[in-house]
């Protein structure tokens, strides 16, 4: 048995928490004030910019840290997979998105409602996984056979991903929200952003209410493949926070900017299959064959931007052979 290894020392933790809670409260409060709006690309395309932005200061600083107190070869091994556990966890994101697209769409969620119901998922996404990163990295440090255990459900999981990327989920038999339906009072209507109101002192959940809970619900599912992706890259537990929590803080940005354009990358999915399986057998082959982390970050870039281009051109063929017609 082990213990966790981590280049993280307490004041790390405590400072960049007090990071993370500055920065949610500053989305809640000050740019709340703006109220129910539509989140046009210009500001999703700001917001995106601003988040990676300071993900690659961080990145930054703690390379400089790093080179400081322990020296270049160090710095540069904890910065490469920092970088690539933040790209790989960006990528593995895509997938909420194209959920969230679907789910705002059934439930034909007003667009100026849908910061508020992506900012609550974002803070809860960011305690759950704050809590599974921690016990994952407990149990690779206590066992290391877990890492078998998560290879080899990357590798299933990338695989069924890949078989059913063209299946669209039929979320009226989705049993979470039949159960919801059939024990909890749902209006029909929406009531602005709230997720409950009061009716002769008897609460009522509004559907932003249900919309809520399938989110939070689809990255409990999401986190699944994203923590243990994570550990083929890194064990150090800060290093795996850190990164993951950067994709986070990002995802509602980045829905924001690719909503409207979930269509032009419809085989993403495909590629996101494929890193799962790619990142799988890195884990299931590495006593006996370790890949470099540079090698790993090329291989996501090269995946995922294959898949975006020949989504492109598939998208503009298929334009093309309308107008034909």
């Amino acid at each position: 048995m082990g213990e966790l290894q981590s280049i993280g020392t307490w004041w790390m933790w405590v400072g960049f928490g007090v990071f993370v809670v500055a920065m949610l409260a500053i989305d809640m409060f000050a740019l709340g004030r703006k109220g129910a709006h539509k989140v046009g690309a210009r500001e999703a395309l700001v917001w995106s910019l601003v988040w990676f932005t300071m993900a690659m200061l961080f990145g930054g600083a703690l390379w400089g840290w790093l080179d400081h107190t322990v020296g270049r070869e160090a710095a540069d091994a904890r910065a490469m997979e920092y970088l690539t556990g933040y790209l790989l966890e960006k990528t593995l994101a895509m997938d909420n998105i194209f959920v969230f697209v679907m789910l705002f769409s059934y439930f034909a969620v007003p667009i100026e409602y849908q910061k508020r119901v992506l900012l609550y998922g974002v803070i809860g996404a960011i305690v759950l996984r704050a809590l599974m990163i921690l016990l994952g990295a407990w149990l690779i440090a206590q066992f290391h056979w877990v890492l078998y255990i998560f290879g080899a459900f990357l590798l299933i999981t990338g695989i069924k991903m890949f078989i059913f990327a063209d299946h669209e989920p039929n979320l009226a038999k989705n049993p979470l929200l039949k159960w919801l339906r059939n024990h909890v009072r749902i209006t029909d209507n929406y009531h602005g952003e709230k997720f409950w109101i009061y009716e002769k002192g008897v609460r009522w959940f509004t559907p932003m209410f249900l919309v809520l809970v399938l989110v939070e619900f689809s990255d409990v599912i999401f986190a699944l493949d994203s923590i243990p992706a994570i550990f083929a890259i890194t064990s150090d537990p800060f290093i795996v926070f850190t990164s993951n929590i950067f994709a986070i803080l990002g995802l509602r940005a980045l829905y924001f900017l690719l909503a409207d354009m979930a269509d032009r990358f419809h085989l993403l999915k495909f590629g996101l299959a494929v890193v799962l399986m790619f990142v799988g057998t890195k884990m299931l082959i590495v006593d006996w064959f370790k890949i470099p982390v540079a090698v790993s970050l090329g291989v996501v870039v090269a995946i995922l931007g294959t898949s975006m281009l020949l989504s492109l051109i598939a998208s503009r063929n298929k334009k093309t052979l309308v107008k034909n017609k």
